[in-house]
């Protein structure tokens, strides 16, 4: 009741007639550009099938945030359930989600975040699949957050790290050169090798598999972007000297 609370509150008088209109008409323009292109290569399934089937069937997948757009058509059919903002544009991004054929509970780092993560490891448990944007919503680009890794360890699956690549997309000037492919694109899937986080682990090794995760997502994210040719930018330079790829000594949260 209380996060409902927070993003009803938040809304504009017009937003109920917006989201009725604009959200439906999002997700159909989304789901036929992304039918249009063409998936010509995926990697890893083999390992990522035999980690699902160790686990019962659940596992939580997870990407970089410039990564959303193909995993809204590819991850649509799972029903994945992820954790969106209860802001007012996280309530656009809900209902666009469910369009697409995902679940949610409303939750971020700063606004019910504890009690969302408990609630999606609490779905992940009974057998949903749990989905996360491992460097949320605000980044920094390309820095694993932690929570992706305690959802996994708390709900006793597997970690999944998945990417996708694609020869031609929109790349725009966002904080983390938010990627869209460009219709009829071809398009790679890459998961990377599943992880496995202990119960027990707390303090200096939760933080080891934090950045075993952080290696794997952005080893994977390469590999895609060079089977078309050349690595896309990590994230939009502010500062001269900061490079446009590459990891950078940035604190982590």
């Amino acid at each position: 009741m209380k996060q409902n609370a927070l993003h009803k509150s938040a809304l504009r008088w017009y937003d109920p007639i917006l989201l009725i209109i604009i959200c439906p008409l999002a997700a159909l323009v989304i789901k036929l550009l992304m039918l249009s292109c063409r998936l010509v290569r995926v990697e890893g399934a083999e390992e990522e099938e035999k980690a699902r089937e160790r686990a019962g069937g659940p596992a939580v997948y997870a990407t970089w945030h410039q990564r959303m757009p193909y995993h809204f058509h590819y991850f649509g059919s799972r029903h994945v359930t992820m954790m969106i903002s209860p802001s007012r544009d996280g309530e656009y991004a809900t209902r666009i989600a469910k369009w697409l054929g995902f679940n949610n509970v409303r939750g971020s780092s700063t606004r019910g975040g504890s009690e969302a993560l408990r609630s999606i490891i609490q779905r992940i448990k009974e057998g949903e699949i749990g989905g996360m944007l491992a460097d949320g919503p605000l980044g920094p680009a390309r820095v694993a957050k932690i929570g992706s890794v305690v959802m996994a360890r708390d709900a006793e699956v597997p970690l999944v790290p998945v990417l996708w690549g694609a020869d031609r997309c929109w790349v725009l000037n966002s904080w983390d050169r938010y990627l869209i492919p460009k219709p009829f694109a071809r398009v790679c899937i890459h998961y990377a090798e599943p992880i496995w986080v202990p119960l027990s682990a707390t303090g200096v090794e939760l933080e080891k598999f934090r950045q075993l995760f952080e290696d794997r997502l952005n080893e994977a994210t390469r590999l895609c972007d060079t089977y078309f040719g050349s690595e896309r930018p990590w994230r939009k330079v502010k500062k001269e000297g900061t490079p446009e790829i590459g990891p950078l000594d940035v604190k982590k949260d």
